[in-house]
């Protein structure tokens, strides 16, 4: 049912929505990389890679999950990602397990996003940032027992970090403007980078060879 599916696409969001309220500080609609969406510090977001993201994850939770809130999402993951590496804090495979259970955590749909080697990767990404933003607010994990204390203290700390984070956006998708993407700006991409081009190809490679062998 559809009210189900709504449901499953605000979990997908619940433990992951602190990060995306951090505010980027600096970004630039002009100046990303031919072939590029958007660029985070040393991180490149190819089109490639929203649009893969896109398809995956709406197919994964029943609904339309768009190339805008997809890019948000991917931004907000690199952004955090860029800010705990800064700061010398990781996240062990094992905690990102524990929280992309709790991102998603209807059964079926966590079988789903399993199911899809690109929904798989987009959801550790989001339960990822989820445990590094809380640790970079001082707590332990999801399972903290004042982890909403820690969840807000550690969106201060990006948010304060992200000052000295290039974040660049493509016109293409808009401007990004207190933690949102504008849309109302738009542009057109250039031709694919070489790193861009790269990226995609990797990607269709690695996704052919998850296919089941008939």
């Amino acid at each position: 049912m559809r009210g189900d599916s709504v449901s499953r696409g605000r979990r997908l969001r619940a433990i992951g929505a602190a990060v995306a309220s951090v505010l980027l500080v600096g970004g630039c609609a002009a100046g990303t990389h031919p072939g590029a969406a958007a660029v985070v510090g040393t991180t490149e977001i190819t089109v490639g890679d929203v649009d893969t993201t896109s398809r995956a994850v709406s197919a994964a939770l029943g609904q339309e999950f768009n190339s805008t809130v997809a890019l948000g999402e991917l931004v907000n993951n690199a952004l955090v990602a860029e800010v705990s590496k800064q700061r010398s804090v990781t996240v062990s495979d094992a905690e990102t397990a524990e929280a992309a259970k709790l991102v998603v955590n209807d059964p079926t749909a966590f079988a789903k996003f399993e199911a899809d080697p690109v929904a798989r990767d987009f959801l550790r990404q989001v339960a990822a940032a989820a445990v590094a933003t809380i640790k970079l607010g001082g707590g332990t994990g999801v399972k903290d027992p004042k982890v909403q204390v820690a969840q807000q203290a550690g969106v201060q700390a990006v948010k304060e970090a992200s000052k000295d984070v290039k974040v660049e956006i493509s016109p293409r998708f808009g401007q990004w403007s207190d933690g949102r993407i504008d849309s109302k700006i738009s542009g057109s991409l250039s031709e694919e980078s070489a790193q861009a081009k790269a990226k995609r190809e990797a990607a269709e490679q690695a996704a052919q060879q998850q296919q089941p062998q008939g």
